[in-house]
């Protein structure tokens, strides 16, 4: 049927020009008209849409009117198409018989006799008019409550409820598909009321009643919750929510509702409540015996099985003892002492320490032989599950079921459950607290699973809407009330990004839109209330049928709850920083001052010495005050790769390339007792790395498993790449992306949680006293991190430990191998040769100034930055700049290094500093000509530096 709202007029009649004259008059008085030659044509557009059609008689006498029968048979149910006919003078249909002929076949029509004046056919035909618009009006209604009825259906199939629906009078029940599956029915299933009353289960039946009646006597809703029995036997739960409907006078009609199964929430809340009760119990037990029955009774309830039990096992004579058991009333007890081969074979299995489970005695190869050994004592169907203690098999607890019972992968799960938590209670009786703790969780638990879902449109405690392909609300449920104080009045009509929060809205509009090309699962945003505060909602929606149906639960607590949980984490993590410093600041003061006490007692043991004329004993004192200057700047140096501020000379390099160069090194360093294996992955990804410090790393990370393994064992080297997506990064605080792991694990003695926490802290050790400085993992730590990457510990006692490094991929050429060139032939300065050094410590100018006379260089000095930027904006003669980066008085070196490049482009420049202040010298990132040099240098490596830059 056309689906058009057309208000136009179609005019047959044709002898004559009495169409044309017919169409000028309506047009005349504002009346859309056009007029058709023919029978066909009249039919055509009929069936294309009109608003009504003036035919004459004398058109229609004699015609073959079938094309015209057809149109009003296929007519919709909300039409009656007007018809005006034009009789001839005497034409009425109660002087003309003929004219009844056309009443019969037209239906809704008007006759008008000719002549006429032309306002009698002008009134006719807007009456006729108005008549098609109500219908119009009618269609319009009808698809309204069409469309209600499909989104209601949709709403109801998404949340998985059934529609039913009984009538009180005839106690007739009707119900749809899926109201029909819920009690195992198929769709062509009859499913009578009487049908109903004999599948719930007869524990429930005489509450289901009850409940009935009280709502028909009271009209309150029924709601009520009950067991009913499959046609195979199966036992469900369905929850069952109604609403009593009344005539006019108040009588009661009917009742309708909705079904839901809720077999399985049920069944977690049976089990949860088990676990409850079982936690109640054992807190109020100090006798074992009183805790396995306790114990084996819930398990027997709860798994509907006949028997359940604790026995003590004697593994030698293969027996089990048992003191007591819960049976099923009419099962007899096993209490006595039995042998495991007189029912079968798998004690084996469970000297193993394997669970047997065994759905059917008569079947399992292990006890097929022994089945009506197993029936007589009713446990065709059998679950053993062995208790260990110390490596030992000490202890059973065993379930029978006379029938053929299987044992589903969450039966064992709440088996091993309650047999953790009884055996655990046993072992710690007097752990009163703990166990109220773990009571505690459980409620919580209990309280988050109960919570009702699914609820049907009126009683759901979650938002739910439907929303229109323009954005705009079409209905809303009563919990925008509750949650939001919004009547589902003031939302419906509304466009959707309106109460939503201003920073929320772009991806609240995305979210809208990502669900039209498929389901939404989760969304979260916040929601505006009717006082203008904000709400957080989480969202699940789906699309159908041009319209978005969203569900939304309230999250704010859990949201305050996640911000206190981070609150707490950041005070934890500030209390651990502060921990590590202070264990920091100790290990420093200790380590320095131990090597200033060699330095400055060699030093005045020296200046004793030339006063006593002595100057043989004078290079002893020398040597020693050299070994602790270095062993000093070794200290600085990892202290500075743990505070990630170390000079880092990061350069693309296979790790591969890395590992075949340092295998000789590796091997001759953890010895000929460990076997060191290295596996690199094919098609290393290049990262960019310091490949001294990655060395220095390395080493020190199989020295670390070489001592771990007590002299022998395996070190396992190997490389791989990695994809890390968001949430494996995540757990590694990482970005996410692409990366090159470097692992080394060994076979040693592992370690347990503790130690992992604080492996990384400064100072921290497990080696023996005077062997290790607890600084080799934090400046691994800390260069690993300065480079971008993380490391990771996997480790367990006795079970060796792996430390993975991820390092970030570098997409560059890897450097291949660099040959520092050595042994410098050294070189005297050629004559006025000048050197510029700018540091705020004096000592540390006089000894550049007098390395620099040492090989003819001319110096000139400054002792902060404004002062250097003077010598060199005069017109001195500089070939080398050598400054130090921490400079006073507003200046710090790398400025007045690009302030001199400014007047002197060319000019060579050295870094002299004692970290590398990336904020100075551009993240590590230095100009062509400009090099660095860490303090404390060796005199050596400075000349050498100086004549390798002047040449």
């Amino acid at each position: 049927m056309n689906r058009t709202s057309t208000e136009e007029a179609i005019i047959f009649a044709p002898r004559g020009r009495d169409g044309a004259v017919a169409c000028a008059m309506l047009r005349e008085a504002g009346l859309g008209a056009r007029a058709v030659p023919d029978l066909p044509a009249l039919v055509t557009g009929l069936r294309g849409g009109a608003g009504f059609a003036i035919l004459t008689e004398e058109a229609l006498r004699g015609a073959d009117l079938r094309g015209l029968v057809d149109f009003l048979k296929d007519q919709a149910e909300w039409s009656d198409f007007p018809f005006i006919l034009l009789t001839e003078r005497g034409g009425g249909p109660e002087r003309n018989p003929g004219a009844v002929r056309f009443l019969d076949t037209l239906g809704n029509v008007t006759f008008l006799e000719r002549p006429f004046h032309p306002t009698t056919l002008i009134s006719l035909a807007r009456s006729a008019r108005r008549a098609r618009l109500r219908q119009y009006e009618a269609r319009a209604r009808l698809d309204d409550i069409r469309a209600g009825r499909e989104g209601l259906e949709l709403a109801l199939a998404a949340g998985g409820l059934g529609a039913w629906t009984l009538d009180v009078a005839t106690v007739t029940l009707t119900a749809d598909n899926q109201c029909k599956a819920h009690f195992g029915r198929g769709a062509d299933d009859a499913f009578s009321y009487d049908e109903l009353l004999t599948c719930i289960h007869d524990d429930d039946r005489e509450d289901m009643q009850r409940a009935v009646r009280h709502s028909l006597d009271t009209g309150a809703d029924y709601d009520v919750e009950y067991r009913c029995c499959w046609p195979d036997g199966s036992i469900h739960w369905v929850q069952i929510n109604g609403r009593v409907e009344h005539d006019p006078v108040g009588a009661v009609t009917r009742v309708v509702g909705v079904s839901h199964e809720i077999t399985e929430r049920r069944r977690v809340e049976a089990r949860q409540a088990a676990l409850l009760a079982l936690g109640d119990g054992l807190r109020q037990m100090t006798d074992a015996a009183d805790m396995s029955i306790l114990a084996a009774r819930i398990l027997g309830e709860t798994l509907g099985v006949d028997r359940a039990g604790y026995g003590v096992i004697d593994p030698l004579r293969e027996t089990i003892t048992i003191d007591r058991d819960w049976n099923r009333p009419g099962v007899k007890s096993l209490a006595g002492i039995l042998s495991f081969r007189d029912y079968g074979s798998y004690i084996e299995d469970l000297k193993r320490g394997d669970t047997v489970t065994i759905a059917d005695a008569r079947q399992d190869p292990r006890t097929r032989k022994r089945a009506a050994a197993l029936e007589a004592i009713s446990a065709r169907a059998v679950l053993n599950m062995p208790i260990v203690d110390n490596g030992d098999f000490v202890a059973l607890l065993f379930l029978n079921h006379g029938q053929v019972h299987d044992w589903p992968a969450d039966d064992l799960a709440f088996v091993r459950d309650v047999a953790y938590r009884t055996q655990a209670a046993i072992e710690r009786h007097h752990a009163e607290q703990s166990l109220a703790d773990l009571a505690a969780t459980l409620e919580r638990q209990v309280e988050e699973r109960t919570r009702e879902r699914d609820r049907t449109w009126q009683n759901s405690q979650d938002l739910l809407a439907v929303v229109a392909e323009d954005g705009r609300f079409i209905a809303a449920n009563p919990a925008w009330t509750t949650i939001l104080g919004w009547q589902p009045n003031e939302v419906v009509g509304r466009d959707h990004l309106a109460f939503s929060h201003p920073d929320d809205q772009a991806l609240s509009d995305d979210a809208y839109h990502r669900v039209q090309n498929g389901d939404l699962r989760q969304y979260e945003n916040r929601v505006r209330h009717k006082d203008g505060s904000y709400r957080w909602v989480s969202w699940v929606a789906s699309f159908g049928e041009g319209r978005v149906y969203a569900s939304g639960r309230h999250i704010s607590a859990e949201k305050e709850a996640q911000l206190q949980l981070e609150g707490a984490q950041e005070q934890l993590r500030q209390a651990q920083k502060m921990e590590a410093v202070g264990q920091l600041t100790g290990g420093i003061a200790h380590d320095f001052n131990n090597l200033l006490t060699a330095i400055s007692g060699s030093l005045e043991l020296m200046q004793v010495r030339v006063a006593q004329g002595r100057s043989a004993e004078i290079p002893r004192y020398v040597d020693a005050a050299q070994q602790a200057a270095r062993r000093a700047a070794s200290l600085t140096h990892r202290l500075l790769a743990f505070s990630r501020r170390q000079t880092l000379d990061p350069r693309p390099i296979s790790i591969n390339r890395l590992l075949i160069g340092m295998d000789d090194l590796l091997r001759r360093s953890v010895g000929p007792t460990i076997e060191v294996e290295i596996v690199g992955a094919g098609g290393l990804w290049t990262t960019l790395l310091d490949p001294n410090q990655l060395e220095n790393a390395l080493l020190n990370l199989c020295i670390n498993a070489r001592d771990a393994m007590a002299g022998e064992g395996r070190i396992t080297i190997e490389t791989a790449n990695k994809w890390l997506d968001r949430k494996s990064a995540q757990d590694r605080d990482l970005p996410p992306g692409q990366y090159v792991t470097l692992c080394v694990t060994d076979t040693g003695s592992g370690m347990d949680a503790e130690t992992i926490e604080r492996a990384f802290d400064p100072f921290f050790t497990t080696k023996p006293l005077g062997e290790g400085t607890g600084l080799g993992l934090s400046m691994i730590y800390g260069f690993v991190r300065q480079s971008g990457g993380q490391v990771r510990i996997y480790s367990e006692v006795g079970q060796g430990t792996t430390m993975c490094l991820y390092f970030p991929r570098a997409h560059g050429a890897d450097a291949g191998d660099e040959t520092e060139v050595a042994g410098m032939a050294p070189r005297s300065a050629e004559s006025g040769e000048t050197v510029l050094v700018v540091d705020d410590e004096a000592a540390v100018r006089m000894l550049v100034t007098d390395v620099l006379a040492e090989h003819g260089y001319h110096a000139l000095e400054a002792s902060d930055g404004p002062a250097g930027l003077a010598i060199l904006e005069s017109s001195a003669r500089i070939d080398l700049l050598i400054t130090d980066v921490g400079l006073p008085k507003g200046m710090n070196g790398r400025q007045l290094a690009d302030a001199a490049r400014i007047r002197r482009p060319d000019l060579k420049i050295l870094f002299i500093t004692g970290y590398a202040e990336n904020a100075v010298i551009g993240n590590g990132h230095l100009d062509p000509g400009m090099h660095i040099l860490t303090k404390p240098f060796a005199m050596d490596a400075l000349s050498g530096r100086i004549r390798e830059l002047i040449g």
